[in-house]
């Protein structure tokens, strides 16, 4: 199958063909991310759209599956454990900033979709609500998002607070494009890591260099993500340094991967690669804004069934069972 015509796969579904124009579907009639994007953009206005639009995804069509036969997968298990939370599938909602644009119950909505789905929810330092008060929403797992900024003592309070409210990992995300004139190097890190009790995840890691000397620095997990998205087609896609990046650690600590991740399938290719978990916010924020809490929770659920059926087909009954045979990477 060729790349244009994935794409243009991806158009139909954009477009829904047979639906009257700004048809909001009933979340239960759609059956992937793609649709639930063709819904928000229904929803949203161009501008606030097209900040949640797409995302570069053509190293995922360099990856194929090898599957197993006469493997028994009928005792299929999904779950997973990062830092002592229990998660149905190793599937996270990434961080967003700012939920309100997209929806009026914003975070609040998203955590709730995200407890229901039984999902880790990584909360954004630029909320649109105080984190103490997301973490009141039932069940919530959470973490707390931070950036660099040139006051290392105000981040970290803001982490401290988090880490209070029941978040249980930080994720400080560096190599952000838009704030250049913010940058940490590991001495600010290990300023900011001072009196934190809490599990450190460091989320921008793209090379082997970086990703041993945050084990040298004690950092407590990796989440590989570019933070492009769709503006650098240069830069090198999250999966495609992901093994490298995870046979480095070794399994020390847990690796995450961030970026372009729109189906269940894309998760096992992320695991087989040495991945213990994805993030997932531009297809959460499908969900999130034409239906809200409800619709966060049927995406991450959709995409934890994806998931399962992927490891069915692939005679990979649980998470163990994953490694790098599941897949090849084509030279194209």
């Amino acid at each position: 199958m060729t790349r244009s015509t994935l794409t243009g796969r991806r158009n139909v579904a954009m477009q829904l063909i047979g639906e009257p124009p700004g048809r909001i579907a009933p979340a239960d009639e759609l059956v992937n991310s793609f649709e639930f994007e063709a819904m928000a953009k229904r929803k949203l206005d161009s501008i606030t759209f097209a900040q949640v639009a797409a995302g570069e995804r053509r190293a995922f069509d360099r990856i194929t599956f090898r599957p197993r036969m006469m493997v028994n997968t009928t005792k299929l298990d999904l779950t997973s454990e990062l830092f002592g939370q229990q998660m149905f599938a190793p599937i996270l909602v990434g961080p967003v900033s700012q939920l309100k644009r997209f929806h009026p119950e914003g975070d609040l909505a998203m955590a709730r979709g995200a407890a229901a789905a039984k999902a880790i929810m990584v909360v954004s330092d630029r909320s649109s609500y105080p984190v103490d008060e997301i973490a009141k929403e039932p069940n919530t797992m959470l973490w707390y998002q931070v950036y660099p900024e040139a006051d290392i003592d105000a981040v970290r309070g803001r982490a401290q607070k988090a880490a209070a409210a029941g978040c249980k990992a930080i994720c400080l995300t560096v190599g952000v494009p838009s704030q250049p004139e913010v940058s940490w190097d590991w001495g600010a890190i290990d300023r900011f890591r001072q009196g934190l009790t809490t599990p450190l995840v460091l989320k921008g890691v793209m090379t082997v260099d970086d990703a041993q000397s945050a084990l040298k620095h004690g950092i407590q997990g990796l989440v590989v993500s570019n933070y492009s998205g769709s503006s650098n087609n240069a830069m090198a896609a999250s999966i495609e340094v992901l093994p490298a990046i995870a046979d480095a650690v070794g399994g020390r600590i847990p690796v995450l991967a961030d970026g372009g991740f729109r189906r269940g399938g894309d998760a096992l290719m992320a695991l087989a690669l040495g991945a213990k978990a994805v993030l997932v916010s531009r297809p959460a924020v499908w969900g999130l804004a034409p239906y809200g809490a409800d619709g966060v929770q049927r995406l991450m659920e959709m995409l934890q069934t994806e998931l399962g059926r992927a490891m069915a087909m692939n005679g990979r009954p649980t998470l163990k069972s994953i490694d790098k045979t599941v897949v090849k990477i084509h030279r194209w």
